[in-house]
């Protein structure tokens, strides 16, 4: 009778992450690929002990959020809607006026909608720090630059 052998699948723990702190400079670029690389980096998704239902992700300095790039003519044709719950409460914001009034609100925006609809989504939030300008007070963390 031959041994059998076993498979045994890795679920990480909590105190298996080991959080670095990364930098990425939004300068120029387009805001969906910035957006896009900084989730999988908060996430987890480019390191092998990715597992989906823990915070196992890495935290995400975004710097030059008010010298983002948008393609094409969404500057004027993409809209930014809220509810203030009153009748007719309804306002909206083109991404030029949002970037104008609150640049780094552009980024937050596009990084919770591809976060997980969860607690674990709001938690993730969390792991990031946009700033608007060059310069950000993480330096005692040593962050690492990430290029795109």
């Amino acid at each position: 009778m031959s041994e059998r052998t076993t498979m045994r699948s890795f679920s990480a723990k909590k105190s298996d992450a080991q959080k670095k702190w990364v930098v990425i400079d939004a300068k120029d670029k387009v805001l969906g690929r910035v957006a896009d690389r900084a989730v999988a980096i908060a996430r987890g998704k480019t390191k092998p002990t990715f597992t989906p239902h823990m915070d196992m992700g890495d935290n995400v300095i975004i710097i030059n959020a008010a010298k983002i790039r948008l393609t094409g003519n969404k500057w004027d044709k993409k809209i930014y809607y809220r509810y203030t719950g009153y009748h007719g409460g309804l306002k909206s914001l083109t991404a030029a006026e949002l970037l104008q009034r609150k640049p780094t609100e552009l980024l937050r925006k596009a990084i919770r909608g591809m976060l997980p609809k969860n607690r674990l989504g709001r938690a993730l939030l969390g792991n990031f720090r946009i700033y608007e300008a060059e310069t950000h007070p993480h330096s005692g963390q040593n962050p690492q630059q990430v290029s795109l």
